[in-house]
């Protein structure tokens, strides 16, 4: 028998420990390391000892280590394990938005004091920058870490400038240009640069309608507009036009991906997205007031239906079907919810377009419903006579009132889904707030009257079935 030799292929991180305890002298250890990304080493720290890490934070150095340090969620348990001064030339070596959040990551109010004295003039001035911008302003997740010259510069000058700045700044694809007077003039890239003539005047490669953003614009109002740039960074400026930093592609992604959390959270009636590592108590914080809010709405659906109880008790088999109706339009008001959430996202739409959409989602509502209710008639019709052994006429007669009441959730749960996040919208409400947990509950009640109020019609009024 021949034997397969089964090449096992290791995961940067397994790598990267078999490095760690290979034994090898620290430069060795270094020199292997160099070979991986920071990330991939960010990832090997939870899984090694204090006393492995600690030599793993001489080894890396105060640079690297402010690298590796960037790409933690919380990095405040590291920091600890680093004296405090070699803590605070980390800090400093970080990009001031990622030195912000690790100072954000410190409990101890006193121990942040104490980094932020030990760090230089110039990292400490970026961040309180930085932190002087509320969390939804576009200056709270704005980088200082950028290139910016003058528009009077030669081609000579201006590549001098870039390569001195480089060594603080490694942001350079994107070179932020200053008038005389120090305001923003717009922006090239730095290959532009490269290939220019000395002669040519460095005006002519300027890109003057490069775009721009205000640091105390709102991140969920410009978010969308950013993402449509596509560029590498954009500068970020003050009230007065100067350049203070710039938003990179990276910060961009962690926006979206805080705002798509945040929402998220909002659909299902929390305050903010929940933290793995947070306290129980602030996590009640955030559910019990929605969750008391919809106890009180489920009441007013409770005694809606304790109004009908007539004519339950006179139809008992009524009650298999409620909860069919009542999923379904809960189902199509989240759908249209999610739907109209998305549109709104376009502050471009016109009202005629919001009116089109408003009878797009009706027709869908109508088409689905009509779908749907002729199959419940059908089927519910044919199950009512075969299983509840009920004459014909009864059968179908029962299952026309799920059918309509179907058709009619549908439409006016397409409709609430709608309408609700619109009306938030215009009031200047963050859509996804209210409308989750609202919508279930409304269309829950639209659904409940629809239903017994039709077999109250049909079944009694009409047919005279009981």
């Amino acid at each position: 028998d021949m034997e397969t030799n089964e090449v096992i292929e290791l995961t940067p991180t397994e790598e990267i420990l078999e490095i760690i305890r290979s034994g090898q002298s620290d430069q060795q250890i270094r020199d292997a390391l160099d070979d991986y990304h920071e990330n991939d080493i960010a990832d090997v720290l939870p899984l090694i000892d204090k006393e492995t890490r600690e030599r793993l934070y001489r080894i890396l150095g105060v640079e690297r280590l402010s690298e590796v340090f960037t790409y933690i969620d919380d990095v405040s348990e590291y920091l600890d394990e680093l004296p405090l001064e070699e803590a605070a030339d980390v800090l400093e070596n970080m990009d001031a938005d990622d030195a912000v959040d690790a100072l954000e990551d410190i409990e101890n109010e006193d121990q942040r004091q104490q980094l932020m004295s030990m760090m230089d003039d110039e990292s400490s001035e970026d961040i309180r920058l930085i932190k002087s911008f509320d969390s939804d302003e576009i200056g709270s997740i704005m980088t200082t870490n950028y290139v910016s010259i003058p528009e009077t510069y030669t081609i000579k000058e201006a590549m001098r400038s870039v390569v001195r700045q480089a060594h603080e700044n490694d942001n350079i694809n994107t070179i932020y240009i200053e008038d005389s007077h120090g305001k923003y003039a717009g922006a090239m890239e730095l290959k532009d640069l490269i290939i220019a003539r000395d002669y040519v005047p460095l005006e002519s490669i300027v890109s003057k309608s490069y775009p721009s953003v205000r640091a105390t614009a709102k991140i969920s109002d410009k978010i969308e507009q950013l993402k449509d740039y596509a560029e590498d960074s954009i500068p970020v400026l003050n009230d007065d036009d100067e350049i203070i930093g710039a938003i990179t592609a990276d910060d961009l992604i962690e926006a979206v991906d805080d705002e798509m959390g945040d929402d998220y959270a909002k659909l299902a009636g929390l305050t903010s997205e929940e933290d793995l590592h947070e306290p129980l108590l602030q996590s009640l914080k955030k559910r019990l007031p929605w969750l008391v809010l919809l106890l009180f709405l489920g009441m007013g659906v409770s005694s809606v239906v304790g109004i009908f109880e007539p004519i339950v008790d006179r139809i008992a088999l009524l009650i298999c079907f409620q909860s069919m109706i009542l999923d379904m339009a809960g189902n199509v008001g989240t759908q249209s919810l999610a739907v109209t959430i998305r549109v709104l996202m376009d502050e471009d739409i016109s009202a005629m377009q919001k009116l089109g959409f408003v009878f797009k989602e009706m027709r869908i509502g109508f088409l689905n419903g009509l779908l749907l209710g002729s199959a419940s008639f059908v089927v519910i019709g044919i199950f009512i006579h075969i299983m509840k052994q009920k004459s014909l006429f009864f059968s179908f007669a029962l299952s026309g009132c799920v059918g309509i009441s179907l058709l009619t959730a549908m439409v006016i749960s397409s409709l609430v889904g709608v309408l609700v996040p619109m009306l938030f919208h215009k009031l200047k409400v963050d859509p996804a707030v209210a409308s989750g947990p609202l919508i279930t509950t409304v269309n829950d009640l639209v659904a409940v009257v629809t239903y017994y109020g039709l077999a109250e019609i049909l079944l009694v009024d009409v047919f005279h079935l009981v």
